[in-house]
C-alpha cells in the first residue's frame, strides 16, 4: 500500500512538473511576440520567473518520490518491493527525463537572458522548440509502461 502511494504522488508531482516544462517555452513565445508592450513583456517576465522556480519545486518533490521508489526496497524493503531489478528501461526513462531537465533549465536560462535585454529566437523556433518535450514524454511514457528491456 506504501509503495501505491509513493507511486501515486511520484505521479502527480511529474505530472505538475510537466505542466511546467510545457508552458515556460510558451511563455518565450509570448515574450517574442510581445514587441515593445512593456506592461506584457513585465507580466510575461514574472510568470515566467514564478513558473520556472515553482517547477524546480515540483520537479525536486517527483525526484524524491521517483528514488524512493526506484531505490527504496533497500531502506524499506518490506514496503516497497524492488520493481526494476536487472530491467535497463529504467535507464532509458532516467536518461529522457534529465534531457527534459536540461531543456526546463535551458528555457529558463532564455528568460532570465531575455529579461537582462538578451535576444530571443524568434516566435517560430521558439513554437518548434516548444513541441520537444511532447516526443521526450512519449518516449517516457513508453519506456514506463512497455518496459522494453
Amino acid at each position: 500500500m506504501v509503495y501505491l502511494w509513493v507511486k501515486t504522488f511520484h505521479l502527480l508531482f511529474a505530472i505538475a512538473w510537466m505542466s511546467a516544462v510545457f508552458y515556460l517555452p510558451r511563455i518565450l513565445v509570448n515574450i517574442a511576440e510581445a514587441g515593445d508592450d512593456a506592461a506584457v513583456k513585465a507580466r510575461l517576465y514574472l510568470m515566467g520567473r514564478r513558473l520556472y522556480r515553482f517547477g524546480h519545486n515540483l520537479f525536486g518533490i517527483a525526484f524524491l518520490l521517483g528514488l524512493t521508489l526506484w531505490q527504496g526496497w533497500r531502506v524499506f524493503p518490506q514496503a516497497l518491493p524492488n520493481v526494476v531489478g536487472s530491467m535497463h528501461w529504467i535507464d532509458a526513462k532516467l536518461t529522457l527525463v534529465a534531457v527534459l531537465l536540461i531543456y526546463f533549465v535551458w528555457a529558463g536560462r532564455m528568460l532570465k537572458k531575455s529579461e537582462k535585454g538578451g535576444a530571443l529566437p524568434s516566435a517560430r523556433a521558439l513554437r518548434f522548440l516548444n513541441e520537444l518535450p511532447v516526443l521526450l514524454l512519449l518516449g517516457v511514457l513508453f519506456f514506463v509502461l512497455a518496459k522494453p528491456f
